[in-house]
């Protein structure tokens, strides 16, 4: 099975944490299945950018982002070239090391 190492991120794993998801799963699910709760305010429909991480390694082994990805991923806080919804990126045999931005776009956030 791929890891994920997520960098430290103060709110969400303020010690950084590998975590191990089948290939065929999104980066949002591996993290929301492993207790790290980043946002996804559109339940994972690829109708915000409240998932947007950046991919510090193993960014092609991911697949090319569709239009609608790209689009949004223009909208994100702190976007950068390997930037990535992780509700769209689908992991594959490769192990990828992810960093969660500080901030999002999103104005209202629930269980806050």
């Amino acid at each position: 099975m791929p890891v994920i190492k997520i960098l430290p991120h103060a709110q969400y794993c303020p010690e950084g944490t590998t975590v191990e998801a089948p290939a065929g799963t999104s980066i949002c699910e591996a993290l929301l299945d492993h207790g790290i709760e980043i946002e996804h305010a559109c339940e994972m429909s690829c109708a915000c950018t409240t998932c947007h991480v950046v991919v510090r390694e193993g960014y092609r082994s991911l697949g090319e982002p569709d239009e609608a990805e790209e689009d949004l991923l223009d909208k994100a806080w702190g976007l950068e070239p390997d930037s990535r919804l992780s509700c769209q990126a689908i992991l594959s045999q490769q192990d990828v090391t992810i960093e969660i931005p500080k901030y999002t776009i999103n104005h209202a956030r629930e269980n806050h």
